[in-house]
């Protein structure tokens, strides 16, 4: 039988591989049963849906066929260069676009950007307390590498910070969602690209069809703690070489390959700083930024600046806490705001607009503490709980160990745990050497009689 086939609507791959069938008199059906492809793979490669079929897809086809050496090279060929060509988008999809300007992240937007362009990280986890600003970074490193010509996938996970507009093109967030759900051990059932396979058919075979081996960044916003199945997660990195997943979480999978890259608040003014040197710390543009969508009309004079400064070092320069202390100004004034703060800071963690996630800093706060290991918890209640630990100061990794009686290592440990929860930051001017427990933890944290 001498099959016909129209390579104007289908690929060269899917027109070989109906021209085999008919040829042998195969169904979709029986070939599907023959070669364990589902029967939705094998009808958009021949209708020319799927130009980019998996190496192992196309070995499984050929053995099912009974292929020959030469028709073999022949369907191998036309899948190499279906991979090679055209991408499965009319136009390269970008990020979501960012309602608001970013403030004193350069250093790590470029970080980030440099190790997942030419630095050869493949799976990045941006971690860091809620609301410090994960999703900003990730959305600025997004549109640099954007702008570079690389095509941006967004998946936001319930939850997720939505202080952007959303762009993603249906087909692509489709795969994509599928990819995740996949990810997670429950594909749906019947998924619009294949079945319940890793990688094989299922939805991550899907989301290869679109990607072949071109470079992509995949973004995984607001991922639960819980890691993905890592037998999926590397399928996935392995049949896809180009793609390159920055994911932003409040604690990292653990999981081999990952780069963990520790998010902390914004730098704030040093104790003493000049009222021009206050006004250019990151924080505090940050905060004025936020005070002037309350109150347009507001310009700072130097005790305002004094005032505004006290305020981001007493907040820790957290984003989130910024945001939602400078909504109160809508009904008080900034002496009183700062007078409540020093009183108890917590209290006005709640942003006054209220709604959806404006509980969500003061929610987050509770959560990492109550998480921590016994023993972490416990290095915590003595950082807070010493007479000497006032707002500020600085400890080592020496101190902890004396604090707790226990071996460098074990201190090491504990310490990693409090830093990647993002209770404690490192003090910038120490090199990494020193820290700092946030004075927001350390204000929602109970004073405990400190252990012998």
């Amino acid at each position: 039988m001498n099959a016909h086939v129209n390579t104007d609507s289908t690929s060269r791959v899917g027109a070989l591989i109906r021209a085999h069938r008919l040829r042998i008199g195969l169904t979709q059906r029986e070939l599907a049963d023959l070669s364990t492809i589902s029967v939705r793979a094998i009808r958009d490669l021949e209708q020319g849906k799927a130009r980019r079929p998996r190496p192992d897809t196309v070995r499984l086809m050929a053995d099912a066929l009974r292929l020959g050496p030469r028709a073999r090279a022949a369907l191998e060929a036309a899948a190499q260069q279906g991979r090679a060509g055209g991408h499965g988008w009319g136009r390269p999809p970008a990020p979501p676009t960012a309602l608001h300007a970013m403030s004193g992240r350069d250093a790590e937007t470029a970080v980030l950007e440099r190790e997942l362009s030419v630095g050869g990280e493949r799976l990045v986890n941006v971690v860091g307390l809620g609301g410090v600003g994960k999703t900003r970074v990730a959305l600025e490193v997004a549109e640099r590498l954007h702008a570079a010509g690389v095509p941006v996938l967004w998946h936001a996970f319930p939850g997720a910070s939505a202080d952007h507009l959303g762009c993603a093109e249906p087909e692509s967030a489709a795969r994509v969602a599928a990819t995740v759900a996949d990810l997670y051990g429950s594909p749906p059932a019947d998924a619009a690209y294949g079945g319940a396979g890793a990688f094989g058919e299922g939805a991550g075979g899907g989301l290869f069809e679109l990607l072949g081996e071109q470079r992509v960044l995949l973004v995984l916003d607001g991922a639960p703690a819980a890691a993905p199945r890592f037998d999926r997660l590397t399928a996935l990195l392995r049949a896809c070489p180009g793609l390159r997943v920055l994911v932003t979480s409040e604690r990292p999978w653990e999981v081999p390959g990952e780069r963990i890259f520790l998010l902390s608040p914004l730098e704030v003014p040093a104790e003493g700083a000049a009222p021009d040197a206050a006004a250019d710390a990151p924080a505090v543009r940050l905060f004025l930024d936020h005070v002037r969508r309350v109150r347009p009309e507001f310009t700072p004079g130097p005790a305002d600046l004094a005032r505004a400064t006290r305020l981001c070092r007493r907040l820790d320069g957290h984003p989130g806490a910024l945001a939602a202390a400078a909504s109160w100004l809508v009904v008080c004034d900034l002496t009183t705001l700062c007078h409540s703060l020093d009183a108890d800071p917590v209290a006005l963690l709640d942003h006054l607009g209220g709604g959806a996630g404006a509980d969500r800093f003061r929610a987050a706060l509770r959560s990492r503490t109550d998480g921590l290991s016994a023993g972490a918890r416990e290095l915590l209640d003595a950082l807070c709980a010493g007479e000497a630990q006032d707002a500020g100061a600085e400890f080592g990794l020496t101190d902890v160990a004396a604090l707790t009686g226990r071996g460098l290592p074990e201190s090491g440990r504990m310490l990693r745990e409090l830093l990647i929860s993002g209770t404690v930051r490192s003090a910038p001017e120490s090199g990494g050497s020193r820290f700092r427990v946030l004075g927001l933890v350390r204000a929602a944290t109970p004073r405990t009689p400190q252990r012998a």
